[in-house]
Parts: C-alpha cells; structure tokens; sequence
C-alpha cells in the first residue's frame, strides 16, 4: 500500500531530515513485518530487507521491562572519556536507571573496553551506527559552520530510534548527550522525583531538564578527589569540578527531556515535536543536569560561578562502584 512520508520539521538546515514512512494499519491486516519499495509495482529482491514489528500496543498498567532509560544519541570520532564515562553511568545506577543505550558509530579504544564490561553486564546497550559507511555525517549541529549531509551522526534519528525501540520496554526514556547527567536535587533517586512529579502534574508526559554547565577548567581546591587509582584513566573527574555556571536567560539555554515515550510521536535535541498530553519544565532547584565541559561563559570568574556538589552527596557508593567498574574492564593499573 502506498505510504505517507513525513520529514521531521527539525533538520538544522542539513539536506538529509530523520523521516518517518507510515502505511495504514487495516483491521483485516495482522501483519508481522514491513518492508520498502520505491515504485508501487516493484517487484521484491531475494534479498529484500524485511524488518520485524516491535511495538505492539499493551495497556499502561502492564509492567515494563525498565522503569528508566538512557538514550545516549552518538558515540563517534576518537571520544574516549573514560573515566566521565563510568562516573556517569554509576551515578545513573545511583540514581535508579536500569538500562542505558549507546549508539556508537565509532570511539577509542579504552571506552570500547568498558563498554563491553557494562553490556556483559547488562546494564548497556550498544548500538552500532555506522551512518559514516552511508552518507557524510557532520561533526557538528549547524551546516553553515560544519557542513556534510545530516545534522551531528544522524542524532535526531537515533533520539528518535531510541523512543521507539524503548516504547513498550520502558516507564520513562532520558533525552540526553553521554557526558550529561539528569540529577535530581530534591529527592535521592529518580524515581522519587518522577512519583511527586507526575502527582503535580497527572496529564504531563514530557519534562524538560535545564541543562547546567560545569567549566572542566575550574578545580576543587582542596583535591580530596584527585585520586592516585585513576592517574592514569583517561578522561574528565567530574568530582573534581564543583564550579556551576548560572545560566543566561536572556539567551536560548537549552534542555533535554524524560518523556513517557509512548506520548512522543516525534523528538528533536531539546524538545519534542509532536506528542500527546503535557509538557512540562522541571524547576532547577528540582533537578537539572550536571554537564561537566568546556566552559560555556567563559567570562566568568570563579567567585562568579556557584559551588555545587551535589555528586559528593553519593560518594560512599560512587567512588568505589566506579573503582570496581574500571578494574573489571581492566582499565585500572
């Protein structure tokens, strides 16, 4: 059957846009698999890709697979941040994730490793991207500054891919980059914010996170988290940096999301495009999101910047999950 074709209004000016192709599902139809043709008399090829139908729709009262996903969009280049890395996904285990998704079109050698330890494990999931065997993808977000055909690795698809994939899987799905932590402050565990959340606020299916950035340039004077085992581990500390950047609302600032996916028909990087019941935005006092980084207002002084360290209060159980995550990827010497 012939069908409907919808680009994703989001594309960042790139010439390739995430697109959905949608057939009408008739009640005398109980199909299984879906495929793609170009021409409505084309004939199939023996070797024609047929994908298998995930997302059969089941009650909202069924119990999920997860309660909280992580969806980190691309993983590319030579990014090898190891020790940023397990920080952050034994902050995340911490904080009541269960499951995180990883699209990885390609990264270094040292967070490969680690990456296979977490998906042994179970708590990771990679996915292989490899866009750059197909098109150009560009380094960056904006085409007029870093050209090639689509917009940062296909992020936009891959956000998108991730809802879908996790749709009747999980309670919740996190929106967010990999060196980007969604932290609550109010309560100790996501889960506990997400309760008192959705009791404020019943019809809600999308809160918006604002993003807060933690300059890697600015130190922790004292070093108590300079710690000698990870010397040699590559990549950012995020214990060592303290510092918070007040965000300047005068301009954009950007956030990211915990959606209900089965209310999301269509995300983009900082909000959804289309999706049924309310959105919301999460007060920062609340929670908001540890992004440890080059300095964004690099004007600031660091008796301009406010000193939170929200991360020490997990300590006791962070410092040595991260110890042992690192020695069972052999990454510790």
């Amino acid at each position: 059957m012939k069908a409907e074709v919808q680009m994703h209004s989001d594309h960042f000016g790139f010439p390739f846009a995430t697109t959905d192709v949608l057939c009408p599902n008739l009640p005398d139809c109980n199909p299984s698999h879906v495929t793609l043709a170009t021409q409505a008399d084309a004939k199939l090829a023996q070797n024609q890709s047929f994908l298998r139908i995930q997302n059969l729709v089941k009650k909202e009262e069924e119990e999920f697979q997860f309660n909280f996903t992580v969806c980190w969009s691309n993983l590319f280049g030579d990014y090898n941040n190891v020790l940023q890395v397990t920080q952050t996904l034994e902050m995340y285990k911490l904080l009541g994730v269960q499951h995180v998704v990883v699209y990885n079109t390609s990264c270094g050698p040292d967070l490969e490793r680690l990456l296979q330890s977490y998906t042994q494990e179970g708590f990771v999931e990679v996915v292989p991207w490899p866009i750059d065997q197909h098109m150009n993808p560009s380094h960056g977000w904006q085409h007029s500054e870093h050209g090639g055909d689509i917009h940062y690795y296909g992020q936009l698809t891959t956000l998108n891919d991730c809802v879908y994939r996790h749709m009747y899987q999980s309670r919740y799905v996190l929106l967010n980059d990999i060196d980007e932590i969604i932290t609550p402050y109010q309560h100790q565990t996501l889960p506990q914010m997400m309760d008192v959340l959705q009791r404020q606020h019943p019809k809600a299916e999308v809160f918006l996170i604002e993003s807060h950035f933690f300059p890697k340039s600015q130190f922790e004077p004292s070093g108590r988290f300079k710690r000698p085992r990870w010397r040699n581990v590559p990549g950012i500390n995020i214990m060592e940096h303290i510092y918070r950047e007040e965000p300047d609302y005068r301009v954009f600032n950007p956030s990211k999301m915990i959606v209900r996916p089965r209310a999301v028909e269509q995300t983009s990087v900082h909000s959804v495009l289309r999706n049924f019941g309310q959105t919301v935005k999460v007060p920062p006092n609340v929670c908001h999101i540890i992004h440890v980084r080059v300095a964004l207002r690099g004007e600031l002084t660091k008796e301009e910047l406010h000193e939170d360290k929200r991360v020490w209060d997990y300590e006791r159980q962070l410092v040595p999950n991260v110890d042992k995550a690192l020695e069972q990827a052999a990454l510790l010497i």
